[in-house]
């Protein structure tokens, strides 16, 4: 299967739209089954963190481990098209707080991307830190795992930072799996890489959680007027 660097061959016309189905939601491939509205108080995340840090969570080696709780809301938007190419999408707004507390831990929106033809999941990260990320990856329309990644300095699926954390705390990766679990639940591995001027080599940002659906996805707007 071809990677998420190559561009499928949409012929010589750039200019003509695809045709699409009105119906996003019949058309998302493998992320048909996370649209909707999702809950878990079971998410874990292990950061790094300073002898200066507001530490609330144990420590091991110089990385605070954490629980949260969490909710993400997904939900279908319109068909999109770049001329022939057509991507079929989720609208995502994540919201996660540490127990017992009001003060957001993590928010972060964007957009999961499924596009047909070339069989391969894009999706946008943008987060209140002044840093967004576009990875992708590659699979089949039926898969029940897939992986997205995004590197610094790529042109195509890369990472941006504000000048401070390019600085301080430079991510050098972004990988994100996600897989689709027999109980209708859908769990998600995320490993950020980091560099930081005080610790040799790069340190791993991972984030765990398994997403229970509370509400179902309400059908873009295109579909519902017809």
């Amino acid at each position: 299967m071809a990677g998420p660097t190559d561009v499928h061959d949409y012929g010589s016309d750039l200019y003509t739209e695809a045709e699409s189905d009105p119906d996003t939601l019949a058309n998302l491939g493998p992320l048909r089954p996370l649209a909707g509205i999702w809950e878990s108080a079971y998410g874990a995340d292990v950061h790094p963190v300073g002898a200066g840090s507001d530490i609330t969570g144990p420590v091991v080696d110089g990385s605070e481990h954490n629980t949260f709780l969490e909710r993400y809301d997904l939900q279908p938007t319109d068909p999109q098209t770049n001329g022939p190419q057509l991507f079929y999408g989720l609208r995502y707004h994540t919201h996660i707080v540490k127990p017992g507390e009001v003060e957001t831990f993590h928010d972060q929106v964007g957009y999961w991307l499924w596009e047909p033809a070339a069989k391969m999941i894009v999706h946008t990260v943008a987060i209140p830190r002044g840093q967004v990320a576009l990875a992708a990856g590659t699979c089949e329309p039926d898969a029940t795992e897939f992986e997205v990644n995004a590197a610094v300095g790529s042109e195509v699926y890369g990472i941006l930072s504000n000048a401070f954390l390019e600085r301080a705390f430079r991510t050098v990766s972004f990988r994100l799996k996600v897989t689709v679990n027999d109980d209708g639940t859908w769990s998600y591995e995320e490993h950020t890489q980091i560099r930081i001027p005080d610790r040799d080599g790069v340190v791993d940002h991972v984030d765990r959680n398994t997403l229970t659906r509370i509400g179902e996805p309400t059908p873009n707007p295109l579909a519902s007027s017809r």
